[in-house]
């Protein structure tokens, strides 16, 4: 749990429990072959918790709609805050928030039984998380607070390496960089190797390799590549506790998205920094391992 000073020890409570009982009921599921049941049992254990949390929770990411999974669903809201059977006045007397959740992030990994799978779950204060509407892809540059003012989505790839092994007196060889193991990235690879790096391949757990990126002594030095933009703004909230870098931009993935995306009102070209994914300094994140 990251965060936790930054709200009310109730709620901090309830939200790790929240994501506990999405671990819980994920785990009873393990290596069942089955990624959609396995997702759904979360997302009712983590939506059971929520509802009755001390907090007027509105869900503004809910990972799952990209791929038609079982999810909390955009624009649900939870917690006491909403809990008609209350007073106005009691109603009244919960904190506002943004959710941004994804009930079992690496639903294939729990489904055959492999590491990595992880229920997650981030509050900021209501109106402070960037609402990704009909952008379900996003390109990503994250690392620790070395890269703070050192690198720029904007550059190559190997230009950020350099960069970042130069900030820290090392070799671009000594990095690691965490990437996704996606078609979409063959060529990142190549020019990742080309430019001597040691790349650690992940097949899912973009919100996973991201903390990790953010951590200073995680044995992952920089994540880069295009990756879901509902796990980016999760992801953010965990970075920005850490004082880490992040910067997105919008990548959708074929003319549909990307006519959406447009129609949305969102910039293709604009770079998102943290003061944009997540507008505020309090945030909370909470995880629990699954595989």
């Amino acid at each position: 749990m990251i965060g936790g000073e930054n709200f009310a020890p109730e709620l901090v409570a309830a939200i790790v429990r929240s994501a506990d009982a999405a671990a819980a009921a994920s785990a009873a599921m393990v290596g069942s072959g089955d990624k959609n049941a396995i997702d759904e049992a979360a997302v009712a254990a983590m939506r059971a918790v929520l509802l009755r949390a001390p907090f007027a929770g509105t869900v503004v990411i809910g990972e799952g709609e990209k791929d038609d999974a079982p999810m909390l669903a955009n624009g649900e809201q939870l917690g006491l805050g909403f809990d008609r059977s209350l007073s106005p006045e009691e109603r009244a007397s919960y904190p506002a928030c943004d959710i941004a959740v994804d009930p079992l992030d690496g639903t294939r990994l729990a489904a055959e039984a492999l590491p990595g799978a992880v229920c997650v779950i981030a509050l900021a204060p209501r109106g402070t998380l960037f609402d990704p509407r009909d952008a379900f892809y996003m390109h990503k540059l994250i690392a620790g607070p070395a890269g703070v003012g050192v690198l720029d989505l904007r550059l190559s790839a190997s230009e950020n390496l350099r960069r970042l092994a130069d900030a820290g007196g090392r070799r671009v060889a000594d990095l690691t960089v965490a990437v996704l193991d996606k078609p979409r990235h063959a060529a990142l690879i190549a020019e990742l190797r080309t430019a001597g790096a040691r790349l650690h391949v992940v097949g899912e757990g973009d919100i996973g390799t991201a903390i990790a990126a953010a951590t200073p002594g995680s044995g992952i030095d920089v994540a880069m590549g295009i990756g879901g933009t509902p796990e980016g703004v999760i992801a953010a909230c965990a970075v920005r506790a850490l004082g880490g870098f992040m910067q997105g931009r919008l990548a959708p993935q074929g003319d549909a998205e990307r006519a959406a995306v447009l129609a949305a009102g969102h910039s293709l070209e604009r770079v998102l920094g943290l003061d944009e994914l997540v507008a505020s300094e309090h945030v909370l994140f909470a995880s629990a391992p699954v595989t």
